[in-house]
């Protein structure tokens, strides 16, 4: 009799993983692919409308093997933000396969941003023996154009602008491959059946030559050129080139706004300016924003590039063809949005030969439609971390948490100025790239329009649609416009200090200290200086600037002088001395302006900390008139001695709420001022000043509210000086202080507050039909 040893065979278990996030365009699928045929699994992976489906099945350790590693080995570009596992009956599948998109059902799936071009691309790019040798839109599955080309989900080179170009048989190869790191990349192509660079006049008449070496030497020669990016048009010149640039800004319209400027590499960015190993890795990021570092004496760069400004704006490379022009032109290139000021910047061809005809001398262009403009992200790094000044290309539209579920989906259309908006449901947001401010019709017809891909984007059709109290933006009439939504009007500072928090994952309450240049406030005058008591929900107003008249309404924006005289009459009375240098420059108009301040209709009532700022800078004769949003405040920081530690003191009142005197500073600027006390030490004692006035009045609150949490927010915080000194203040005393990582503290960041705040109230009961709230 034969004995028989028969083992047991294995259960075969199987499962559906359903992968949510940024999980399209990164590589995802051929990853699964690979991890599966290793441990030798069978199923499928596709792309569908929500994410990454997978059906897997195997012997059970080697299916929880799997599953263990899907998360922790994901893809360097992949951004989770829901695995959800559910047993499924195993169909016998011996081999796993990547299959069809499935393009049916609720879209939801995030969208990648555009990512910078990766070391494997970069070493192609410059080998003579490689078939992309020089192909300015050279890519893979880990690189390359990704929000800007999308024009709908799932991410398939069908619903791309790539959609045009036929594959040759080489790309469709790599494309077809799983072991190829082009497998599924979208917007695969070469110099046989991809996109082509011209080079071309402003009548669109082609000039001879290869394109990115005629671009150099043309740059290299003094000429601006028309620069066609991931995003849009950018406007090009040699950075130390004094008459390019000096042109440039000159044909722009931008008399005083710094430039950007491309450096080659990090030693390049290293030679014009003091770089921290923050910094450096905030540069070097898959994101490469614009990273506001501090310039060295010596940078070789023209006077017009950042005239008065002792930082630079300097970003790497991050296409391709940006990587062939700094190699060729061997110098740092001034890049600046490709607009007149204060429009959006052009992204359609037709439109950029028509709006920068009058700026560039030339036009570096190509034939890839852009889907959606996006502007550069500007960043700068405080407390080690990078500080978001602008979101945009390389970051949106990355989906962010919600602290809590959205009860119904949301809208929120942010404010008026460095506007964006956010589309939110269930547990995450959507804001927007920088749109600009809303302040003319193209850059409304780029909100509406950048509404409306979203909403088809991301399958969201608003229920609910937050908005800000003042009833002049645009913002706030587009929503009002708005039919069968339930609307519901959030106060700009409260929306503020709901995004600081929300950007920390916290709900609250906290101190949440929002300053700014203004925004309206629930008694109908101009909040700017406020401390609230807040969670995501409601506030109360606990402390803020006493209030000062803004003479001539905007017009005491654009001449910061005039916010001089009410606060000179605030701080030494109407017959304050007048041999002041501020109004001898305006004695003509001063006693005018103080009889405006007295006439509410004309001068409306303002407790901003940014018009302080303004009045400061003023008499310091620092500015008096500002050509861009908020100048005569970064101008004033600009020139603060950082060394000098002493500071100001302010009256803080016992009231409730609290009242801070402003007036008491500048009284104190000006007897410094007067006692030959030079520009930058005053300049560093008021910034002193206003940080030790915010612990102070922090301190009060927690005795009041027993709250041990700041949270700090507002334009007014992209100052490093103050908010260096501000944090350094809270924390010697014991405070928890959050600040801003994902997005802006000023009001790029107002739309995703809104969202917040939105979501929190659409929780509460009576919130079920179409009606209009405003906080109270």
């Amino acid at each position: 009799m034969i004995e028989s040893h028969v083992r047991p065979v294995p259960p075969r278990v199987a499962c559906e993983v359903h992968l949510e996030g940024i999980v399209q365009g990164v590589g995802f699928r051929p990853f699964v692919h690979g991890l599966a045929t290793r441990l030798g699994l069978g199923g499928i992976v596709t792309n569908d409308t929500r994410g990454v489906l997978i059906e897997v099945e195997g012997g059970e350790p080697e299916v929880t093997h799997f599953l263990a590693r899907l998360e922790a080995d994901a893809p360097p570009l992949a951004a989770l933000t829901r695995v959800r596992i559910t047993p499924i009956p195993a169909r016998g599948r011996a081999s796993f396969a990547i299959v069809a998109s499935r393009p049916d059902g609720a879209r939801t799936a995030a969208v990648s941003p555009d990512v910078a071009t990766c070391a494997d691309c970069l070493r192609e790019l410059f080998d003579p023996g490689d078939r992309r040798h020089r192909y300015p839109f050279i890519n893979c599955t880990n690189c390359g154009p990704r929000f800007t080309i999308v024009r709908g989900v799932p991410y398939d080179r069908p619903l791309t602008t790539m959609a045009g170009f036929a594959m040759c048989a080489g790309c469709a190869r790599e494309y077809g491959d799983p072991s190829d790191r082009r497998f599924h990349a979208e917007p695969i192509s070469c110099p046989a059946c991809g996109p082509r660079m011209r080079l071309v006049d402003r009548h669109d008449v082609a000039l001879s030559g290869d394109p990115v070496e005629e671009t150099a030497d043309l740059l290299r020669a003094g000429f601006i050129v028309a620069v066609k990016g991931l995003g849009g048009y950018h406007l090009a010149a040699v950075a130390g080139h004094e008459a390019a640039v000096a042109a440039l800004r000159a044909r722009k319209h931008r008399e005083d706004k710094p430039f950007a400027v491309m450096v080659a590499d990090l030693a390049a960015a290293r030679a014009l300016a003091r770089v921290s190993p923050a910094e450096a890795a905030a540069l070097e990021s898959a994101p490469r924003p614009i990273v506001l570092v501090r310039r060295r004496a010596d940078a070789r760069v023209a006077a017009a590039v950042a005239p008065g400004n002792r930082s630079l704006g300097l970003m790497l490379p991050y296409t391709p063809l940006h990587h062939l022009l700094c190699r060729q032109v061997g110098a740092p290139i001034v890049l600046t949005s490709g607009n007149v000021s204060d429009e959006p910047i052009a992204y359609r061809d037709e439109d950029a030969f028509g709006r920068l005809g009058s700026i560039a001398d030339v036009f570096l262009t190509h034939d890839r439609p852009i889907h959606v403009r996006t502007d550069d992200s500007v960043v700068r790094v405080q407390r080690g971390r990078a500080m978001p000044i602008r979101r945009s290309r390389g970051y949106a539209p990355a989906p962010l948490a919600l602290p809590s579920k959205a009860r119904r989906s949301i809208l929120a259309c942010g404010a008026e100025l460095k506007s964006t908006f956010c589309l939110a449901k269930d547990d995450v947001a959507y804001v927007s790239h920088h749109i600009g401010d809303l302040e003319n019709y193209e850059t409304l017809r780029a909100f509406t329009d950048g509404i409306d891909h979203f909403r088809r984007l991301f399958d969201v059709t608003p229920e609910v649609v937050a908005h800000d109290l003042h009833p002049e933006y645009l913002s706030t009439r587009y929503a009002l416009g708005l039919d069968g939504v339930a609307l519901i009007g959030v106060q700009h500072h409260h929306a503020h200090v709901a995004a600081c928090l929300a950007d920390n994952g916290e709900e609250g309450p906290a101190i949440g200290v929002a300053l700014d240049g203004l925004g309206f406030g629930v008694d109908a005058t101009l909040w700017g200086g406020e401390f609230l008591i807040a969670d995501l929900a409601s506030f109360e107003r606990a402390a803020h600037l006493e209030a000062v008249p803004l003479p001539g309404g905007t017009t005491a924006i654009r001449q910061p002088w005039r916010m001089a005289a009410p606060y000179l009459a605030a701080a030494l009375g109407e017959s304050h001395p007048r041999d002041l240098d501020v109004v001898r420059r305006h004695a003509r108009q001063w006693d005018g302006v103080l009889q405006i301040a007295g006439i509410r209709s004309l001068a409306p009532l303002t407790s901003s900390v940014g018009r302080l700022f303004d009045a400061v800078a003023a008499i310091l004769g620092v500015r008096d008139e500002i050509r861009y949003e908020g100048q005569a405040a970064v101008e004033l920081e600009q020139r603060a001695d950082e060394a000098e530690t002493r500071g100001y003191a302010a009256g803080v009142s016992d009231s409730t709420p609290i009242r801070i005197r402003g007036a008491d500073l500048v009284r104190a600027v000006v007897e410094d001022l007067r006692g030959g006390t030079p520009v930058p030490i005053v300049a560093a004692r008021f910034h002193n000043g206003l940080a030790r006035v915010i612990v102070e009045v922090c301190h009060a609150l927690r005795g009041r509210h027993r709250l041990s949490t700041v949270a700090l927010s507002g334009g007014v915080f992209q100052n490093a000086l103050l908010t260096e000194r501000t944090v350094r203040g809270l924390e010697k005393i014991g405070f928890r202080v959050l600040t801003h990582t994902r997005v802006p503290c000023n009001d790029g960041g107002i739309s995703f507050g809104q969202a917040v705040v939105a979501a929190a109230r659409d929780l509460r009961p009576g919130a079920l039909l179409p009606q209009r709230i405003s906080e109270r």
